[in-house]
């Protein structure tokens, strides 16, 4: 009985990642864990950046879902190189996610030829 519980314990440890934390669309349902912290507007859409205790998140939606379309977002920890999710999508490009215990990040986002940035936010 021991040997099993120990065992499915150590499954655990093995076990995929949070979906939230892997890019491209249909990853976890378009969302980030924590609470929405910036909205960025886009004629077409918007960008949602997100803040956990430990991360930033950040997800590029379109206002009304369809066709393929270009569609990008990308967020960066000060001292970081960018993370970036960028296709042809049909609803939203990410979420991405970057560590941010004590740093700023910079977010990018687009829908179409439409873009919109941060700055440096969550300082």
């Amino acid at each position: 009985m021991f040997a099993t519980a120990l065992w499915l314990g150590v499954g655990g440890l093995f076990a995929a990642p949070p979906a939230w934390a892997a890019p491209g669309e249909g990853a976890a349902g378009g969302t980030c864990a924590g609470r929405l912290a910036r909205t960025l507007p886009l004629a077409e859409g918007e960008v949602r950046v997100y803040k956990s205790r430990t991360a930033a998140c950040a997800l590029t939606v379109a206002r009304a879902p369809g066709e393929r379309r270009e569609m990008a977002v990308s967020i960066q920890g000060r001292g970081g190189a960018p993370i970036r999710d960028i296709g042809r999508f049909t609803h939203y490009a990410g979420p991405v996610t970057v560590g941010a215990i004590g740093r700023c990040v910079y977010v990018k986002g687009s829908v179409g030829a439409e873009s919109a940035e941060s700055g440096w936010i969550l300082c």
